[in-house]
């Protein structure tokens, strides 16, 4: 169950509570509102370090893109998230979901030998 107390129910968090994809379209609709252009603010599907769904925000810049994530307080060129990317919003027509085939070998966790 999330904030809303149901299993998945994407909304702006204007209570000042929500998940990750929450504060996803919020930092989405802040930029909007700021002249971003829609089409460089794609909502994009990860699997976090421990290998659990997560909801982030990719923006593409002329510099590479950026990722706005609610779990850091800094913004990251993408590669260096530690996130394996599932998919994100097509830029040319955000309902469709483009399929990024992250190739990326996954990070090394956990323990040491006895």
């Amino acid at each position: 169950m999330d904030h809303y107390g149901e299993v998945e129910r994407w909304a702006y968090p204007d209570d000042g509570k929500g998940d990750c994809e929450d504060y996803v379209l919020a930092k989405r609709r802040a930029l909007i509102n700021l002249g971003w252009p829609a089409s460089v603010l794609l909502i994009t599907v990860v699997r976090d370090k421990e290998g659990d769904g997560h909801a982030v925000l990719t923006v593409v810049t002329d510099r590479g893109d950026v990722i706005l994530d609610n779990q850091e307080n800094e913004i990251l060129p993408w590669q260096d998230t530690g996130y394996r990317y599932v998919k994100r919003q097509s830029q040319g027509d955000p309902t469709l979901w483009v399929s990024l085939g992250d190739t990326r070998s996954p990070p090394v966790v956990g323990g040491g030998g006895r």
